[in-house]
């Protein structure tokens, strides 16, 4: 029996602010998308077209809160980029680092419901 990953979901509020967000920070783009026939939720899986793993966002139509509980926020998904300082500078101008590590050579950056990414240079 074997097991490979396939997706990544993350439940966010805004789904266009949110896609808005992905294709600016980190270059993801939709690669497909299910909404239910009854306009309940709808499904968008974003990838960044070389590896096979996917970004899902979901969002629901029912949702009455203003922001999703992400408890102490000690989960994340890492990003690899080719140029760090580039990476880095274009984060912090759209504002979005969170956090800084430079003994490690990391930054996170939270999108806009407060998930953090993890921005690791390529090895």
């Amino acid at each position: 029996m074997k097991f490979s990953f396939a997706h990544n979901n993350f439940n966010v509020v805004n789904l266009e602010k949110s896609l808005k967000f992905y294709e600016e920070a980190l270059g993801l783009k939709e690669i497909r998308r299910k909404e239910a026939k009854d306009h309940s939720f709808i499904l968008v899986y974003l990838g960044d077209g070389e590896t096979k793993h996917a970004l899902e966002l979901t969002w629901l139509r029912d949702w009455e809160k203003d922001s999703y509980n992400l408890g102490d926020n000690e989960f994340h998904l890492a990003f690899e980029t080719d140029d760090m300082e580039a990476s880095f500078k274009k984060h912090k101008e759209m504002g979005c680092v969170c956090y800084e590590n430079p003994s490690m050579g990391i930054y996170f950056i939270s999108d806009p419901d407060g998930y953090w990414l993890e921005i690791v240079p390529q090895k």
